[in-house]
């Protein structure tokens, strides 16, 4: 692989949160989601600029599941498409990133996504669903003159999958590390891998693959 310059480069922390871990198993847990710290803070030392998101959703929001709207069912509205537990919750654990990550404001730029009532967008570049409402972290990374991105976080098979598209759709050249993520499942996470190489993202297994 070619090396880096980190000058030319950011790394982008999606939704590193205990929501997504075993740590909140009433949430939505994906097996694993607290080991990606280490992945997470050695890639970010490739890079001058590093990013991050949060999950920020309200308990009123129309997409939390129930009895009778269980989770992946279809839920109506132009920025919601299925119902997912109850996540993510400012105020609880399930909120706040995860211990050995910086604390939001030590991020060089931070997104909170999802929260009004009737959103639930799972990439960190834009607010709706049809990638219209940007976050602003497209501009912010140009204007720092970054060409390469490389990003991991929770969960690799929706809100890291989506990040990653939507900044390859923006033009940047994009790593996804997947020793600093975790996924929902093996054949959504197979898939989500699939997408991501179809449109030019450049995937790797390990940190150390991308010292070059």
């Amino acid at each position: 692989m070619k090396t880096l310059d980190a000058n030319k480069t950011a790394t982008f922390d999606v939704d590193a949160q205990y929501t997504f871990t075993p740590e909140c198993p009433d949430e939505l847990p994906v097996e694993g989601g607290t080991e990606i710290v280490e992945a997470l803070n050695e890639q970010a030392t490739l890079a001058s600029i590093r990013v991050g998101s949060k999950d920020a959703h309200s308990p009123q929001a129309v997409w939390i599941a129930s009895e009778e709207k269980p989770m992946y069912s279809k839920v109506k509205g132009e920025n919601v498409d299925i119902a997912w537990n109850q996540h993510a919750v400012p105020g609880t654990k399930g909120f706040e990133l995860i211990a050995g990550l910086p604390k939001p404001a030590d991020y060089d730029f931070f997104i909170w996504k999802g929260v009004e009532l009737d959103m639930h967008p799972y990439g960190a570049c834009y607010h709706d669903i049809a990638n219209k409402m940007s976050t602003g972290v497209i501009e912010y990374l140009k204007v720092k003159g970054i060409e390469t991105v490389i990003v991991g976080g929770l969960a690799t098979d929706y809100c890291v999958k989506t990040t990653a598209l939507q900044l390859r759709q923006a033009g940047f050249n994009v790593i996804v590390n997947l020793e600093a993520c975790r996924g929902i499942s093996e054949d959504t996470v197979e898939v989500a891998i699939d997408e991501m190489r179809t449109v030019g993202i450049k995937i790797v297994n390990k940190t150390e693959e991308l010292r070059g």
